[in-house]
């Protein structure tokens, strides 16, 4: 017999985002001395503190500006946000399940907007 769990609603989220979700949750958990923090929360937690970059305000304003873009819709954004690539090689990757290849000049565009930020 399988479960089938369903998706209920979906929601894109920046590392920074995600880092003050998982801290609340961390708070909470502290004041119960009884409970502890579960390996993948744990590890969770770990991984956020440790790449987060930009905070909140901020990663949701690249994200925003990335989404004026043509070439970016809104999971590429939250994955550019997330990554901050350096050069086109790097940005290249997020791009590499598309189904299309981005020209020099829209790299550039994409990496001029995150400079901006990062």
């Amino acid at each position: 017999m399988t479960i089938f769990k369903e998706i209920v609603d979906e929601e894109f989220l920046t590392v920074s985002e995600t880092k003050e979700l998982l801290a609340d949750i961390e708070a909470e958990r502290a004041l119960d001395e009884e409970r502890e923090l579960r390996y993948e929360l744990a590890r969770a937690i770990e991984h956020v503190n440790r790449f987060t970059v930009l905070d909140p305000e901020d990663a949701q304003a690249l994200v925003d500006d990335l989404q004026e873009l043509e070439k970016v819709d809104e999971p590429t954004a939250y994955k550019i946000t997330n990554l901050l690539p350096q050069d086109r090689d790097e940005l290249r990757s997020v791009y590499a399940q598309q189904r299309y290849t981005l020209s020099g000049e829209e790299l550039d565009e994409i990496l001029n907007v995150v400079s901006q930020y990062a």
